[in-house]
């Protein structure tokens, strides 16, 4: 036994971490998996992190929650399964791949094999296009993949630091060739199946970034506006129809005006046509429920397509498509055909090219101009979509993409996700509601090709025509043995590289996959799906779930989806949803509020035990506020891991006799309390409630160094007295038993004060059960009342706490009294007590009197 004369904190984080990798304590063991079976096995399906930028406090409290069930499964005895992804495609690794590197890519550009970026570390000083270097996709791909090694190198340093139970020999990315394969495998098969399909259709477009967005990764904003009071001419010459709209500048791309079929303002006019304002076009009046008679005049225009809304409206009621914005965010060059007139096709010149702002102010000067603008606009405020990561309100524009149904437009699908979604075991419960509800208020099935570079390829080459156009109808797919495949660069069965591009050829699909297509796969990607069949079947469907309540709608439901599809089973038996990191003022943390914290030094300030404590002291689903400039929790934890450090110490200078057994009372009551103390941690733990756990063990601790250590340390300490042994071993094992309990959340200072006489990891050592003591817990409870009780009484007699006392009257109930007298030893030992004398018939405990010792300071 090797105890430090001063424990500390400082340095555990290296010292274990390199022990743990050394000794391989986190190793999944595939041998002891294959003898237990599946239901020996924990499985965790992690959240891969972007790999773009910087960790923020909020991956560390999440994290953490995941890893104290996980540490808490190993010690009892499950092998663990628990990997690492790293989510390196997308968006977010594009932008900051060109800001870093102040590069963009343009396709059309050659592959330059001795590129060298302008500069790296760009901090945001490329952010404009125009200060970019174009460069060719490949070239800008090897640069993605150059920055994501390494931001993921100090991912991996920080999760370790934070003690994270990984096992990092089972980690994957989402752009690796396997990752490839098996994302475009999935894609494939759902082809084949027809779940997967290509349409032309009405899309969400950001026109920064140049790309399709689905449903699930839009956000509301609240934007000023204006409503622009119209005269629509009635075509039977009966005078004007007034509608009031946000997006004037869509006016050409009107098709029809709707209202309320109950509307008997309108009633009238259903069936009839009316003609735009400036454009001269004839559209029809048409009913339709979704028009609110209460918004505006009541009256709305169609266009294609304003809003999702307009989607609707135009599906619904087989509308024509006279899209005019074009994928840059302008109005396109070629006006719709049905605009005729001279003066119509003037007034469209006057806005192409123009931005949707531009156009919107010309088109409102032509308005007035021509009388058919009513009074003046009228500013307001209102809720718009947004891409969650973009800056400018999501437009509408007409492309072809592909989709994987999600049971928006199939009811029997939807009814399965719900009902897979009732299987699974939700922490906390409340939150299978979110999912419901985005179950049940999909419009549209899933978007999920993307017009980026750096992702996974869509797996497909397209036939081309006589004149070298392509033919959807001629989807040319690959054998599951060619995959990975990128269509871009590689051939089709069939064809030779000649026929790329020209008349009767090929031409490669060059979209790639959105980054929720591939992480909607973690299961498969770390579970060996279709590559390691044995693993497979050790590990699937997972235990585990864990994620943040925000991506309910994308990473879950859609990781369900892929699920449901392929296997036709949830992936999963529970899902643990952690809340939401908040600033002192409540407001969720978000890079775009300035208000997020990294926690590299608050985790060298204060360190990992403290910062785990905050994390575990919060229930799952629970939001927890964090200022960096008071974190009281983070403090409170650091003195806990402290404790645990000094009181191991402690209990470890009294040495167990050979054949010591718990023979006195106090010994017995200590170990029946920690006894339901483990039972109630152990509850705990098993239903994903780690703060109760905590909270249970924490206060127990306390009552045993504060009270249970005074009170027995004096009997410990004298080797004559008959209760020594007793004392010796209770603290033994009770310092075992709070150890483990605690291992999951201070895990280096745990794992250090376990190494002083034990051998091997705690993190591996056996969750404690229940020793079975036979003792009265109301014996501890009375002794430590007695003993706050002495304390306060020498506190108010203005006396040290080792002042002698000569004679001390205690009084209360019987029971009470009669739990004192088997403690009544070690109460005058650590009172320094001459006579005690206890008195029952009492109501509460209470010191009726104290006679200090003579001539002592303050005597009584």
């Amino acid at each position: 036994m090797s105890i430090p004369d001063k424990p500390a904190l400082e340095g555990l984080e290296q010292k274990w971490d390199g022990v743990w990798s050394e000794q391989g304590t986190y190793l999944f063991d595939r041998d002891a998996a294959k003898a237990a079976g599946r239901e020996g096995v924990y499985s965790v399906d992690t959240p891969p992190p972007t790999a773009s930028g910087s960790l923020h406090i909020g991956h560390v409290y999440s994290f953490t929650h995941t890893d104290l069930k996980v540490r808490f499964e190993r010690m009892r005895g499950k092998t663990v399964f628990y990997p690492m992804g790293w989510d390196d495609n997308g968006l977010p690794t594009e932008r900051r791949v060109q800001n870093f590197y102040g590069v963009r890519c343009d396709p059309s550009l050659p592959y330059d094999p001795d590129f060298t970026p302008p500069f790296e570390g760009g901090d945001n000083k490329s952010s404009k296009a125009a200060d970019q270097v174009p460069i060719s996709r490949r070239n800008f791909i090897e640069l993605c993949e150059r920055l994501t090694v390494e931001d993921e190198k100090h991912f991996e340093a920080l999760f370790r630091q934070l003690g994270l139970s990984v096992d990092w020999t089972q980690t994957y990315r989402t752009i690796s060739d396997e990752t490839i394969r098996t994302s475009q495998l999935a894609f494939l098969r759902g082809l084949e199946r027809g779940e997967a399909y290509q349409a032309l259709a009405p899309t969400l477009w950001d026109i920064d970034f140049r790309t399709a967005i689905a449903q699930a990764e839009l956000e509301d904003r609240e934007q000023p506006a204006a409503y622009h009071r119209l005269a629509f001419h009635r075509s039977d010459g009966a005078g004007d129809v007034h509608i009031e709209t946000t997006r004037p500048e869509l006016l050409a791309a009107c098709v029809a005006l709707v209202a309320h079929p109950d509307d008997e303002r309108y009633q009238p006019l259903f069936g009839s046509t009316v003609r735009t304002p400036l454009f001269d076009v004839e559209v029809p009046v048409l009913a339709h429920h979704l028009a609110q008679p209460d918004k505006g005049s009541g009256i709305a225009m169609i266009c294609t397509f304003g809003d999702v809304t307009d989607i609707v409206w135009w599906r619904e009621l087989d509308l024509p498509n006279r899209t005019i914005l074009g994928e840059d965010g302008r109005v396109r060059a070629d006006a719709p055909d049905v605009i005729t007139t001279d003066a119509g096709r003037a007034a469209y010149t006057e806005l192409v090219g123009k931005t949707v702002f531009s156009a919107k102010k010309r088109i409102v000067e032509l308005l007035a101009a021509s009388g058919e603008l009513i009074g003046d606009p009228k500013p307001f405020t209102h809720v718009v979509k947004f891409y969650e990561k973009g800056d400018r309100p999501m437009e509408i524009v007409s492309t072809r993409q592909w989709y994987i149904r999600n049971g928006a437009r199939d009811e029997a699908l939807r009814d399965r996700l719900l009902a897979l979604g009732a299987e699974v075991n939700w922490h906390p419960d409340f939150m299978r509601v979110r999912y419901e509800n985005w179950t049940n208020g999909l419009t549209g099935d899933w978007l999920v090709s993307r017009q980026r570079f750096f992702g996974v390829p869509i797996p497909v080459w397209y036939g081309l025509d006589d004149d070298g156009e392509r033919d959807y109808d001629r989807v040319i797919v690959p054998d599951a043995g060619q995959l990975p495949v990128d269509p871009t660069i590689d051939v089709p069965a069939g064809y030779d590289a000649s026929q790329r591009g020209v008349p009767g050829g090929f031409d490669g699909e060059k979209d790639i996959f959105d980054t929720w297509a591939t992480s909607s796969l973690t299961p498969q990607l770390a579970g060996g799906w279709e590559r390691d069949e044995e693993l497979w079947n050790l590990v699937a469907p997972f235990d585990l779930r864990p994620q943040g309540q925000d991506i309910i709608r994308t990473w879950l439901f859609s990781t369900m989806l892929r699920s449901a599809l392929e296997d036709g089973r949830a992936p999963w038996r529970d899902a643990a949803i952690s809340g939401f990191i908040v600033d002192p003022d409540r407001k969720k943390m978000s890079k775009s509020k300035g208000n997020v914290v990294t926690p590299a030094d608050v985790l060298a300030g204060h360190g990992t035990d403290a910062v785990r404590y905050w994390s575990a002291s919060s229930r799952l689903g629970a939001d927890a506020a964090f200022d960096p400039q008071n974190p009281t929790q983070v403090k409170i934890g650091r003195r806990l891991a402290i404790k645990v450090l000094n009181a191991a110490k402690f209990v470890l200078s009294f040495p167990v006799p050979d054949g010591a057994e718990i023979t006195h009372a106090l010994d017995a009551a200590m170990l029946a309390t920690l006894d339901q103390v483990v039972r109630d941690a152990t509850r705990a733990y098993e239903q994903y409630d780690h703060a109760r756990a905590l909270e249970v063990t924490e206060a127990f601790f306390w009552t045993f160094c504060d009270d249970y250590l005074e009170l027995v340390k004096e009997r410990a300490y004298n080797q004559t007295d008959v209760g020594q042994a007793s004392a010796a071993l209770a603290l033994r094992l009770a310092l075992s038993t709070l150890l483990r309990l605690l291992a999951p959340v201070l895990v280096f200072a745990t794992e250090e004060a376990w190494s002083w006489f034990e051998e091997g990891s705690i993190h591996t050592a056996a969750w404690p059960t229940p020793l079975g003591a036979d003792g009265d817990p109301g014996v501890l409870t009375a002794s430590s009342a007695a003993l706050i009780g002495i304390r306060r009484a020498k506190t108010e007699a203005k006396a040290s706490q080792k002042t002698p006392v000569r004679r001390l009257v205690l009084r209360a109930d019987d029971a009470t009294i009669a739990a004192l007298a088997l403690a009544e030893g070690d109460l005058t030992a650590v009172g320094r007590i001459a006579e005690l004398e206890l008195i029952g018939g009492g109501d509460g405990l209470v010191v009726e009197s104290v006679e200090l010792a003579p001539d002592q300071p303050g005597e009584a």
